[in-house]
């Protein structure tokens, strides 16, 4: 369980190779994954230090997937985009969430942010949850009369309920407009996961329970989500995730992809993997969050949509260097014509 984020933490990746530049990134959520932003920037220096090739760099990143995920992904995303991943020539349009923030005891600030969001025109709204089950009731079902029909309901758990109180939120959770419940209990506790498959009346997801296609096989075999989250961030390559997205269609589940906390270069990624693959509305918007944008051309969207083209993309460096806390690498030793080259 985790509160508000009052700015993204991000590790950025360039990979440089034959005048070409690939970019990757890892956005650390303390409390979403166990590796913290002291420790991801220690791996990411060992990883400059003892890299030299492409192909040493792919061996040692797609080893520590298994212990630092998000790092990992962010060499190996950059390695992707170096090597001209078809994933990232595709082009089109993906709905996405809106995300509820207000609270019921301010009701008219509630309403009024409602109202905007469905004026917008997104169908489906995300609303929090994971404190007090009755309080958390009490907001679900003051947003669902708000919203009147419009929207779907996506209630996120965050980890935040004991099995007992996942058990009694689920139970008095009204089914009407709910599309599912995410997470309700801690990421490990796949016994918890099992016990409120039929505890209610809507559909479950799991997302931080989800780190890899065994886990989705092993959501598959329990019988416990009718939903699976993925995030880039998790699975290392864009043709993991890809696998990792049609896996869970194939186990007769649906899939939800996207990541609200990252910036604009993760989810460009993870908007252009889910394509043509992903129905549910995308939760890839971390991007609209965030006052700087990373690439250029910026990302778009139409209302709720957005929308992708297939103009080529690179890193606008002026933001880089503005923002840029700390660098590790042969950054100073450039040329500069690759430095500034995007």
């Amino acid at each position: 369980m985790f509160g508000d984020q009052h700015n993204f933490d991000v590790l950025l990746v360039g990979v440089i190779g034959e005048g070409r530049t690939g970019w990757g990134e890892a956005t650390i959520l303390p409390g979403y994954t166990d590796e913290t932003i002291e420790q991801s920037w220690g791996v990411a220096a060992r990883l400059v230090g003892a890299c030299r090739i492409a192909g040493d760099l792919q061996r040692a990143a797609t080893g520590l997937l298994h212990t630092a995920p998000f790092t990992a992904t962010a060499f190996l995303t950059a390695l992707d985009w170096l090597r001209n991943h078809p994933t990232l020539q595709r082009a089109g349009r993906f709905d996405l969430l809106g995300t509820v923030n207000g609270k019921a005891e301010h009701l008219q600030e509630l309403e009024e942010e409602i109202e905007i969001l469905i004026g917008r025109g997104y169908k489906t709204l995300k609303v929090k949850a994971g404190w007090d089950p009755d309080a958390d009731l009490k907001q679900v079902d003051t947003v669902r009369r708000i919203v009147n029909g419009r929207a779907k309901l996506r209630i996120d758990g965050n980890q935040g309920y004991k099995r007992d109180q996942a058990i009694h939120f689920l139970k008095k959770l009204k089914p009407e407009s709910i599309e599912l419940v995410e997470q309700p209990c801690p990421a490990e506790d796949w016994e918890s996961a099992c016990a409120l498959v039929g505890a209610g009346e809507v559909p479950l997801m799991l997302d931080e329970s989800i780190y890899s296609i065994e886990d989705v096989d092993r959501a598959a075999a329990l019988k416990c989500a009718d939903y699976i989250k993925l995030k880039l961030m998790k699975f290392g390559t864009l043709d993991a995730l890809e696998t990792g997205l049609r896996r869970i269609e194939d186990h007769g589940m649906k899939a939800v992809l996207g990541n609200g906390v990252a910036t604009d270069l993760g989810c460009w990624m993870e908007l252009c993997v889910g394509l043509d693959i992903v129905t549910t509305a995308g939760e890839m918007n971390g991007f609209l969050k965030t006052p700087v944008q990373l690439l250029v051309p910026a990302l778009k969207c139409d209302g709720p949509t957005a929308v992708i083209d297939d103009n080529a993309r690179h890193i606008d460096m002026e933001a880089v260097n503005r923002y840029a806390c700390e660098r590790v690498g042969d950054w100073d030793d450039l040329p500069e014509r690759l430095r500034s080259m995007e």
